[in-house]
């Protein structure tokens, strides 16, 4: 059990790095908002399963699954939000 825990750690902390360094390497704002809402959305999703099965069946546990389902959510949400902001902007600029 503990191997498996140990591997959702790393998974996750593997998709976070690839996200930053996505983020940094991006060249424009929508490859970035893809980059890192992938890879935030699946380490999170990692890391707190990981720590759903450390914790056992318990409160903390059911918490926790509120968490990652509130980040499954939000996430691609908020990059929506971002994205038609962006091209809302893009846009205004080529009109003038």
């Amino acid at each position: 059990m503990n191997i498996i825990i140990i591997l959702l750690f790393m998974g996750g902390a593997f998709f976070f790095l690839v996200g930053t360094v996505g983020l940094l390497r991006m060249p424009d704002v929508f490859c970035r908002m893809h980059a890192t809402t992938k890879c935030d959305t699946l380490g999170a999703g990692l890391i707190l399963l990981g720590l759903i099965l450390y914790r056992g069946i318990d409160i903390i546990s059911v918490k926790l699954l509120l968490v990652l389902i509130f980040v499954w959510i939000t996430n691609p949400t908020a990059a929506h939000i971002i994205a038609k902001a962006e091209y809302d902007k893009e846009a205004l600029i080529d009109k003038k």
